[in-house]
């Protein structure tokens, strides 16, 4: 049981939406979605239709925002132990873990049910894919046993990419696939020029 001196309850609905909005991450979530976007602009050769861009990005947005409060739940108790994350929802039990998973797989299946209605199954299974690689390898796996979990990680944040392209095309060709790669080693590049690796 985490202890917290932090007052556990909100005084108004709008505290309420904050805290669960705090979960998802929101600042990380615009660098998947360009990600998305230009692979998508790619595939169909600067011709998007604008109803799949916006539910493909919504379908994105609900993916990452899954396994961004997955992950705060999983890491509520290593939040709780550093002063910068001490006041995050999770750890300082603003929001009740069993509220947060439902909260994501709630989101997990709404963005798996727009992808496979407005874009494709592929596309849909590719953003789910997504969201179990980031929480079994990056969250559960690395994130805790290697420093290197930002670098191998960084592949969760390449798939955006090929759930871009497949929404566009209905499948995975050898461009996708290299997209992907290029964001994947771009990252990687950008972790060791910070001195991160």
């Amino acid at each position: 049981m985490i202890e917290t001196n932090v007052s556990r309850h909100h005084e108004t609905f709008f505290q309420v939406v904050q805290s669960y909005y705090q979960l998802t991450k929101p600042r990380i979530i615009p660098l998947l979605l360009i990600t998305t976007a230009g692979s998508m602009w790619i595939a169909a050769k600067g011709e998007v239709d604008p109803l799949l861009l916006l539910v493909t990005l919504t379908g994105g947005t609900m993916a990452a925002a899954s396994a961004q409060t997955i992950n705060c739940v999983y890491d509520r108790d290593i939040d709780y132990d550093m002063e910068r994350t001490r006041h995050r929802p999770m750890p300082s039990g603003k929001v009740q873990p069993r509220d947060a998973l439902i909260f994501a797989i709630a989101l997990a299946t709404i963005s798996f049910t727009l992808l496979a209605v407005f874009a494709n199954l592929l596309a849909a299974l590719l953003a789910f894919s997504g969201i179990v690689f980031y929480i079994l390898v990056y969250t559960h796996w690395l994130k805790r046993h290697t420093t290197q979990n930002i670098v191998v990680g960084g592949a969760a944040g390449a798939i955006p990419a090929l759930v871009g392209w497949a929404a566009v095309t209905g499948t995975l060709s050898w461009s996708a696939w290299l997209i992907f790669a290029i964001v994947f080693l771009s990252g990687r590049v950008a972790v060791k020029s910070t001195g991160c690796w």
